[in-house]
């Protein structure tokens, strides 16, 4: 009997073991709370910040960057976002190249005028903006290391391309293993699958220049840089070149995430078979003159105008097929907005025919309104840099 007393009384000072594991968790998990927070705060003040964006300078060297990074290493662009005191900055390059033959003469130009370069066997490699200026100049499309939003099967040389561009934009950091968080495709609904190879290569690429790699859907990074108001909820669309990627957000949690491959370059390419204008410079009016909300004025733009239709279409179709077809969607009492974003979302009236076309579709959520990116063409950096922000520290 007095062993059991004993038993008794060690086991009431001792507490179950269920008690002690209770006891460990409860501030364990404030403190999870606490950082959960503390990262919304990041990201809701990281979100409203002005923007500060810029094209690379032909001959301007590569920067050394302090702090989190984000990262859009797109079909079109390579955008590299940091964070500045009071603003976010974002420098923007072309990813794209242009060959000619390996030359003394053409050597002493290139390093003359500080264009970015490298040499490959018997070819000069002209990367970024300076590869469009050689298009042009000799009638000539640029070759892009990546087609249809991931790394292209015919470029065998494109991962050393994307490589050397980002050489151009960010040198090692200050601190080795700074978090560099880039956005990533969302498998193509017709092609699933094809996203692995292309995140698995960028992530060594991004460790080789001592960074610590990290991906974040690209529909996700539209909702973080542009949704805090909305709670994170909402659908964002970026409609780059070789891509429409889609995620449906609630309170910051990416629910349904996919892409089609179809986008800003297929409307270029369209073009170009049907008015024979080089791709390169339907791109160029695509991005500086044209007007969806008007009448068009040319074969270029009425070609222009039939593609946007056609791709609007499409992706309207997508979105009401994915939808409908999903277990996933959230029960969400108040209409959500659609954000858009990306090169090919620019144009003047995009948004309006997005609009116009979204009546069209029976969606199993009900929407708000449609809205365009504050700049569509860095929301993606800018959202990556979100997410480096909120996770490191």
């Amino acid at each position: 009997m007095a062993e059991q007393s004993d038993l008794e009384d060690f086991e009431a000072g001792q507490g179950t073991s269920t008690d002690r594991v209770m006891a460990e968790e409860i501030p364990a998990k404030a403190s999870r709370d606490k950082k959960a927070e503390k990262q919304v705060e990041k990201a809701v003040e990281a979100s409203q910040k002005n923007v500060v964006t810029r094209e690379k300078p032909i001959g301007e060297g590569a920067e050394t960057l302090k702090g989190p990074i984000g990262l859009d290493i797109g079909t079109s662009h390579i955008i590299v976002a940091q964070n500045k005191q009071r603003d976010i900055h974002l420098t923007r390059e072309l990813n794209a190249f242009f060959t000619v033959p390996v030359s003394k003469f053409s050597r002493q130009i290139l390093n003359q005028k500080e264009i970015n370069y490298y040499e490959l066997e018997d070819q000069f490699y002209v990367i970024g903006y300076s590869s469009q200026n050689f298009a042009n100049m000799f009638n000539m499309n640029t070759r892009r290391p990546m087609y249809q939003g991931v790394l292209s099967s015919i470029e065998n040389e494109g991962i050393g391309i994307i490589q050397a561009i980002l050489k151009t934009l960010i040198e090692k950091p200050k601190q080795f293993g700074e978090t560099l968080c880039f956005g990533v495709p969302g498998d193509p609904i017709d092609r699933p699958g094809t996203v692995i190879y292309h995140e698995s290569m960028l992530k060594r690429v991004i460790g080789s220049l001592g960074y610590t790699p990290l991906s974040v859907n690209e529909g996700m990074a539209i909702v973080l840089s542009e949704l805090s108001q909305d709670d994170f909820t909402g659908i964002g669309i970026s409609m780059g070149g070789g891509m429409c990627n889609v995620c449906l957000s609630y309170l910051s949690f990416p629910v349904i995430t996919y892409s089609i491959q179809m986008a800003g370059d297929y409307i270029d390419l369209m073009v170009e078979k049907a008015v024979g204008e080089p791709a390169t410079k339907v791109k160029e009016i695509k991005e500086e003159t044209l007007d969806l909300s008007a009448a068009p004025k040319d074969r270029v733009g009425t070609a222009l105008h039939i593609f946007y239709d056609e791709l609007i279409q499409k992706l309207l179709e997508s979105l009401q097929r994915v939808l409908s077809s999903s277990d996933k969607i959230p029960k969400i009492s108040t209409p959500i907005p659609i954000v858009l974003s990306g090169g090919t979302a620019m144009p003047n009236g995009c948004r309006e025919k997005f609009r116009t076309m979204l009546k069209n579709v029976s969606l199993p959520l009900e929407i708000s309104d449609v809205r365009l990116a504050e700049d569509p063409l860095t929301t993606t950096a800018k959202g990556a840099l979100i997410m480096a922000m909120t996770e490191t520290g």
